[in-house]
């Protein structure tokens, strides 16, 4: 059932829902972080300081004392404490499910953007996969930082819903049509290596809660082809473009530091790397949200 306040006919609900949202909001990066000892086992207060800013902003920062350990058992064992199990082990995961995410030097990994030193525009996690295959939560965390760049802007996706509900409640009906923004198929040797994956942008799960599914790369993307997804589309392109919006915050993870998060909107710049100096991220995806149970 949906949520009054994500009904749009239900202006009440949504005017309760958005006060509490924008008083509770952090006003800055550091609102979010956290320290931590050691993500594998976090105390009480620690893990209840990272679901507190969750349930408020949908993310959390923290900054440990692993520095540059490699272990990746440090996001797994993260996860499990913060109710993130069921990882989406992609193909171009290792085989524990878990992306080390480095400039590849070879091999297929080198035709995908996150394991290259470029950018990466305005997305969330696994916007490509099926509807059932949805990611929900997601864990950076950093085993070492580039020479230069790499740091990532950060925005809670609720924070985009209201915003553009604000400014026109038509948006969010035309983004959250089921056939709003469809991936192309991928084809391999000529033949279809993932088939055409059609779906909204916004979408309210079963459990109430809020899910977004986007990216603003400008090739292998369908919009729906009418006037008011352009309308919305380029409402939330500005809306993310606004360089002076109190509600984006920009930072870079350092060697123990992570974010924990339910797929919240994030990009990359690009980054340097040096012969001593080699960036290297481990990233879980997941198809659970972080619960406090």
């Amino acid at each position: 059932m949906m949520p009054a306040h994500f009904d749009l006919s239900n202006a009440s609900a949504y005017a309760a829902w958005r006060e509490a949202k924008l008083a509770a909001h952090p006003h800055a990066l550091s609102d979010l972080l956290v320290e931590i000892a050691d993500p594998r086992r976090l105390t009480f207060a620690e893990r209840e300081a990272l679901l507190a800013r969750c349930a408020t902003a949908n993310m959390a920062l923290y900054a440990s004392a692993t520095g540059s350990d490699p272990d990746k058992d440090i996001p797994r064992q993260l996860g499990r404490q913060l109710g993130l199990v069921n990882l989406d082990a992609n193909t171009l995961a290792d085989d524990d499910g878990i992306s080390p995410l480095a400039v590849a030097p070879a091999g297929t990994r080198t035709e995908f953007i996150p394991y290259t030193d470029r950018g990466i525009k305005w997305h969330t996690d696994g916007y490509y996969n099926t509807l059932d295959r949805q990611v929900h939560g997601l864990i950076l965390h950093c085993v070492q930082s580039a020479e230069s760049g790499g740091e990532n802007r950060l925005m809670d996706h609720e924070i985009a819903y209201l915003l553009l509900r604000d400014e026109n409640p038509d948006f969010i009906r035309a983004l959250m049509a089921p056939d709003c923004m469809t991936i192309p198929p991928r084809l391999e040797d000529g033949a279809v290596a993932r088939a055409a994956q059609p779906g909204p942008v916004f979408s309210v799960h079963a459990d109430g809660h809020l899910h977004m599914r986007y990216t603003a790369r400008t090739v292998s993307i369908e919009w729906r082809a009418d006037e008011a997804t352009r309308d919305a589309v380029a409402a939330l392109e500005r809306i993310l473009a606004d360089a002076t919006s109190p509600y984006v915050f920009r930072g870079r993870l350092e060697p123990g530091m992570g974010l924990v998060c339910n797929n919240v909107l994030h990009d990359r710049a690009a980054f340097r790397d040096t012969e001593t100096r080699k960036r290297l991220l481990y990233r879980a995806r997941y198809f659970d949200r972080i619960v406090a149970a």
